[in-house]
């Protein structure tokens, strides 16, 4: 391909370079990995939700078959010099208890670790874990929010009165003013349920270990090799430069695997007092119970507005579950949405509180846009109750409040970059031909048809990217928002990428490649990425947060330019031209005015061999940059669902599904769309299928993927995507984040369309999931 075609990598539909290698078997999982002398961990787990540990035998345990040690806390106790990290203490009144690896003196949660056994096979060692002996007290459970803020209720940790973990509080503006002036008001209680996050591939964690040198490496199932690395120091006192962390391919995370687990800090100190590997490996129940959940939050919103539907104000109240223990950003979750429960919208008064709560159930933290879609779902629900309350239409209520002028700085405080929701919004409208669908709708309700067509829109602004580090540490955020990439061009012309942010699904090596293919004039096939190895890659803040584009894509995007820069003074020196009579375009310096010019390949070579390099420059082509953004990445966009609610049976059929997202330049459309059709089916699945259920005893009901019900293909339509651009202003590539956008918007756009299919019989709220029987059961309660 010549130079100049090679600088359309960017916008392009280029084939994913990961997929072949991954569809035919060839990827490298963690569980995939084996060591000589390996040896296999299996953790016992508490039945109990709440209980006192009385005593633990392991004697037949430890003499059962193949059985080579059985450790409970308080053996291991001496190797943790502090208990699992939590990162974001959020306020000043928060309650950390300390969460130990294994519990010492109670079960809190039915899953909670209690003891680990060692065997020579992993099916060895799950006999052997049901011969482990434990004496439990048991005490009485609370699962539910409120009932756990009640007076009187168990107490998760003693320290937490009323299980309260914090409250946290945002105001701006004259809000108790506008409220009392309004004309109109709304105030709306929802709930988001507790979802278990699922991800392809359980965790698994493999543990080798030098006993000569006290070198240590851990292969882990995880989105964060970097800050894990970090973390083995904080918690079992190991050099950090004795640390490596692998993180091989990974079969999706959502969120679920930007944590430090208990897992890890036990096996990490049984390998080094064993001095052989140790395998753990998660089992699908086992995932259900002890990997983290997201949502489980109560939200009271109201609105102020005037009478013909301009919002003044938005007041948001919300109570958060925790858990049983803080984990990586449990406190921080629901409040990475607290800037936005006033959606896309103009308001000119903005007041947020959220309280944190323990309860006896699996620890909470992020889930795919973590906080995010809680607050898109109870703004969207709410401006859909002002519109029926001033008998508007759901698009004009929403016209009437959009922002419009860019930058704008949020009731919140926050400053949005750049947007424009009409063109999104006025594209989906066109798309689904919203004229003919009403239409439609309205004859089958004056037929009386049995199934009945309901419109729900979701016009959503979201805030991502985590960054920058000065904002997060305003907010007592224990890490940055940095990024750092490397690019390296070797001698022969091909060039390597060195990156921060690890893959577990995203593209990476297909949409980096394309950044650097462009910038320096390779071909697309000669860039390679290196990843998920802090030995390879020691600095990094890894993935989460839709932050890998619009932080590390912009970091290589400035590491490029770096290259570029000593590519040029190194081709003015070959071509004894001055610097500013270089012209750059597809990879290749050229004197102005003549046939004269080098490539970037070409200036690689030169710079290998440092025969002939300007005075003072070191050999070498290769350049790192770590990029501290200047704002969050701001993706907006308009999702409209179609819905049939049969209401003989309760059942919801999608019928169809609209989605036009602005995500900014587009690096990738095919990367884009998939994660867009992604986040979708997760939003939908918790509109109408998920739910993590406890009984009154904590005991978990969806324990299994028969119970928990995630859908399949079968399930969903083919979503119809389009997208309108509005290029960041903050960056130079114009990009914006799009990992969580699909599962921010489709979840109220969903069930605000089951709410219009039911508008005709007086229905005007649904919890979610919408099963048929939830449905079912509203129909029948309107008609008494």
């Amino acid at each position: 391909m010549a130079a100049t075609e090679q600088r359309s990598y960017v916008g392009a539909p280029v084939p994913r370079k990961e997929d072949a290698r991954l569809l035919t078997g060839q990827g490298t999982f963690v569980d995939n990995l084996s060591r000589p002398g390996m040896l296999h961990a299996v953790i016992v787990r508490s039945p109990h939700a709440h209980a006192r540990i009385v005593g633990i035998d392991t004697s037949r345990a430890a003499a059962a078959e193949g059985v080579v040690a059985v450790y409970t806390g308080e053996d291991l106790k001496s190797e943790w010099q502090a208990g699992l990290p939590c990162f974001w203490p959020v306020s000043e009144d928060i309650v950390m208890p300390t969460h130990w690896p294994l519990a010492l003196d109670k079960a809190r949660y039915a899953g909670d670790g209690v003891a680990v056994v060692v065997a020579e096979t992993r099916a060895l060692a799950k006999d052997a874990a049901e011969l482990v002996d434990v004496s439990y007290e048991v005490l009485p459970a609370v699962v539910d929010i409120e009932e756990a803020l009640a007076d009187g209720a168990p107490l998760v940790h003693d320290e937490a009165a009323g299980n309260r973990c914090y409250t946290w509080s945002l105001a701006a503006g004259e809000v108790e003013k506008e409220f009392a002036d309004a004309a109109v008001t709304v105030s709306e209680r929802y709930r988001q349920q507790r979802l278990i996050p699922a991800a392809m591939e359980p965790r698994a964690l493999l543990v080798d270990v030098m006993p000569a040198t006290g070198d240590v490496t851990v292969y882990s199932s995880t989105q964060i090799p970097h800050i894990m690395r970090t973390a083995f120091t904080l918690v079992l006192g190991i050099p950090e430069a004795k640390v490596r962390v692998v993180a091989p391919d990974v079969g999706g995370g959502f969120g679920s695997k930007v944590e430090v687990y208990a897992e890890d800090m036990i096996v990490v100190p049984i390998a080094r007092r064993l001095g052989r590997p140790v395998k753990w490996v998660e089992e699908r129940s086992e995932a259900c119970l002890a990997t983290i959940h997201g949502r489980d939050v109560v939200q009271h919103i109201e609105l102020a507005a005037t009478a013909e539907g301009k919002i003044r104000a938005v007041r948001v109240r919300l109570k958060a579950a925790m858990g049983s223990y803080l984990q990586a950003v449990t406190p921080g979750v629901p409040l990475l949405g607290a800037w936005l429960y006033g959606g896309c919208y103009d308001l000119a008064a903005y007041d947020f509180l959220c309280t944190g709560v323990f309860t006896t159930t699996t620890p909470t933290d992020a889930y795919r846009g973590a906080g995010r879609p809680e607050a898109t779902y109870a703004i969207e629900r709410a401006i859909d109750a002002l519109a029926r309350k001033v008998g508007k239409d759901p698009v004009e209520i929403r016209r009437l409040n959009f922002i419009e002028e860019f930058p704008f700085t949020l009731a919140s405080g926050l400053e949005v970059d750049a947007g424009d929701f009409h063109a999104a919004l006025d594209r989906a409208l066109e798309i689904l031909d919203y004229d003919t669908v009403r239409k439609e709708q309205a004859e089958r309700r004056a037929s009386g048809a049995t199934r009945q067509l309901g419109v729900g829109f979701s016009t959503y602004i979201e805030m991502c990217g985590l960054a920058p580090s000065r904002i997060l540490g305003a907010l007592n955020y224990g890490g940055g928002g940095w990024e750092s990439m490397s690019i390296r061009c070797l001698p022969t012309g091909t060039v390597q990428i060195v990156s921060g942010t690890t893959p577990h699904g995203q593209g990476h090596a297909t949409t980096f490649a394309q950044i650097v293919a462009d910038k320096l004039g390779v071909d697309f096939d000669d860039v390679e990425f290196l990843f998920g190895d802090t030995a390879v890659s020691p600095t990094g803040f890894d993935t989460y947060g839709s932050r890998s584009l619009p932080v590390g894509g912009v970091a290589l995007w400035h590491a490029s330019e770096k290259v570029v820069a000593k590519a040029k003074a190194i081709a003015a020196h070959t071509l004894e031209a001055a610097e500013d009579d270089l012209e750059y375009a597809g990879g290749r310096f050229a004197v102005r005015g003549t046939d004269r010019g080098m490539t970037v390949k070409e200036c690689a070579f030169a710079a290998w061999h440092a025969h002939n390099l300007p005075d003072g420059m070191e050999p070498g082509l290769e350049a790192q940059h770590v990029y501290d953004p200047p704002n969050f990445s701001w993706p907006s966009g308009c999702h409209i669902a179609l819905v049939e609610v049969d209401t003989q049976t309760g059942a919801v059929f999608l019928d169809r599904y609209v989605a036009v997202d602005d995500v900014g330049r587009v690096v990738n459309p095919l990367v884009v769309d998939g994660q867009v059709h992604g986040g979708i089916a997760q939003g939908v699945a918790q509109a109408l299928w998920e739910e993590a259920v406890y009984d009154s005893d904590g005991n978990l009901a969806t324990g299994s993927l028969l119970s928990y019900l995630v859908p399949s293909a079968a399930e969903l339509p083919s979503y119809e995507t389009d997208r309108t651009e509005t290029p960041s202003p903050t960056n130079p590539l114009g990009v914006k984040g799009v990992g969580e956008t699909g599962a921010i918007a489709s979840t109220p756009a969903v069930i605000n369309a089951v709410i219009d299919a039911l508008a005709p019989y007086g229905i005007t709220d649904m919890d979610m999931p919408a099963s048929p029987e939830r449905v079912w059961r509203a129909l029948q309660e309107v008609a008494k």
